[in-house]
C-alpha cells in the first residue's frame, strides 16, 4: 500500500490517539514531519517527541498532552494544503487561527514554521495544516 499524504497521517494518527486518551503514539520520521511535531511542542502542544533512527526510515514517538481534567490539549487538527490541491499563501494573506489561539504551520523557503513566525518575517509559502 502506498501512502500519498504521510502528514495527513501524521495528523489522523495523533488524532485518534487523543481520541482513544492514550499516553503516546509512533508514526513513520521524515525530515517535514520532525518540524511539524518539534512546532507542536514548542507551541505546547505536545508533551515531548523522540526521534528513534534504524536502518529503514526511524520513527518519531509522540509523548502527548492532557489537562487536569483528562482533556486532550488539541482541540483539532486540519489539514489544509492536500496532495491533490496545493495552498499557497503571501504573507500578508495568513490570518490567524482561532485569532491567535490556534497555529497555522507553514513551509516557507526559509523552512517550516509558525503563521506568527512567517508574518514576522515577511514570508509566504505553502500552509501545511492548523491545530488549535
Amino acid at each position: 500500500m502506498t501512502m500519498t499524504d504521510p502528514i495527513a497521517d501524521l495528523l489522523t494518527r495523533v488524532r485518534n490517539a487523543l481520541t482513544a486518551k492514550h499516553d503516546r503514539v509512533d508514526v513513520p520520521a521524515s525530515r517535514l514531519k520532525v518540524a511539524i511535531v518539534k512546532i507542536l511542542k514548542d507551541e505546547g502542544f505536545i508533551k515531548n517527541f523522540k526521534v528513534s533512527r534504524d536502518s529503514r526510515q526511524g520513527m518519531i514517538r509522540i509523548f502527548l498532552k492532557y489537562t487536569e481534567a483528562n482533556a486532550p490539549v488539541i482541540k483539532g487538527l486540519q489539514r489544509v494544503s492536500k496532495p491533490g490541491r496545493r495552498v499557497y499563501q503571501k504573507a500578508e494573506d495568513i490570518l490567524p487561527v482561532l485569532s491567535g489561539l490556534g497555529v497555522l504551520i507553514v513551509s516557507t523557503s526559509h523552512g517550516v514554521m509558525t503563521d506568527k513566525e512567517a508574518r514576522r518575517h515577511n514570508l509566504g509559502g505553502e500552509s501545511i495544516c492548523q491545530i488549535w
